[in-house]
């Protein structure tokens, strides 16, 4: 169990086209997701917002310059805990819900998984320890006390719809699959997509509770479509289209196998 303070609870760093990447450094990889900051010229978006066990906008105020839209891109813990710190919160109208009355206690302690979890997540790659941080947020945290904090959407999104920045705009795609409500930005001009959990270059969930595997691979056909210059993902490392399609193929013919 940790029993050193994180200090700095969230890094960052600055990648280009005017995107910050913010991450949790003591959370476990399996619930580290990364955290994209998105500078327009009239405001900034926010893509997902990690677990909110410390205070994402108080943590790192200064980075946000601009009124904030705050998308989530599915409603999973590791993607809306600090969702509720900003004034126009997105969710796709299918998980709206989820972010109201959340149902994901006791998430960062292996003793509160059960054995069929375990088993997946180890399956799929996830050694699942037996805490989910490395340090503690503050002294006297109780880990076994976590609780997704809960929130409400002020607009929900679906296929098609655009968040405008001012001099760039992403269209939603919605990419079920993970989840039944997961969505991806897709910005066309640059060739960009910010993925959430639809693809990342790691080990793919498709067997949680509400995930669908027919709608995933509908999901990863499109995505082999989709004239991709650069994806920044939910986990893990940003990757070109020919990552892409190799990541593609890889789940197509294991998923097409189990179908």
């Amino acid at each position: 169990m940790p029993t050193k303070i994180g200090e700095q609870w969230f890094e960052h760093r600055r990648i280009g086209d005017d995107i910050t990447l913010i991450w949790e450094p003591y959370v476990d990889p399996l619930l580290r997701c990364n955290i994209w900051l998105v500078r327009g010229r009239d405001r900034d978006a926010l893509i997902d917002s990690g677990l909110g066990v410390v205070s994402l906008r108080q943590a790192v105020d200064r980075l946000f310059e601009k009124n904030v839209t705050a998308v989530a891109t599915h409603y999973h813990l590791d993607h809306v805990g600090s969702l509720g710190d900003f004034d126009e919160r997105l969710i796709h109208r299918l998980e709206a819900d989820k972010l109201i009355a959340p149902d994901e206690g006791g998430a960062l302690l292996r003793a509160n998984f059960s054995a069929e979890w375990i088993e997946m997540l180890e399956a799929a790659g996830y050694p699942v320890p037996e805490a989910l941080l490395t340090a503690l947020p503050h002294k006297g945290y109780d880990l076994s006390g976590y609780r997704v904090p809960r929130t409400r959407a002020t607009r929900t999104v679906v296929e098609g719809d655009r968040i405008d920045l001012g001099d760039r705009s992403f269209e939603v795609l919605h990419l079920p699959g993970h989840s039944p409500g997961s969505i991806g930005l897709w910005e066309e001009a640059r060739g960009i997509l910010f993925s959430g959990d639809a693809i990342y270059d790691g080990p793919l969930l498709d067997g949680l509770p509400d995930s669908s595997v027919p709608d995933y691979v509908r999901t990863m056909e499109r995505l082999r479509d989709l004239p991709v210059r650069v994806v920044h993902a939910g986990h893990d490392v940003s990757f070109g289209r020919g990552r892409l399609i190799e990541l593609v193929d890889a789940y197509l013919a294991d998923a097409n196998a189990r179908l």
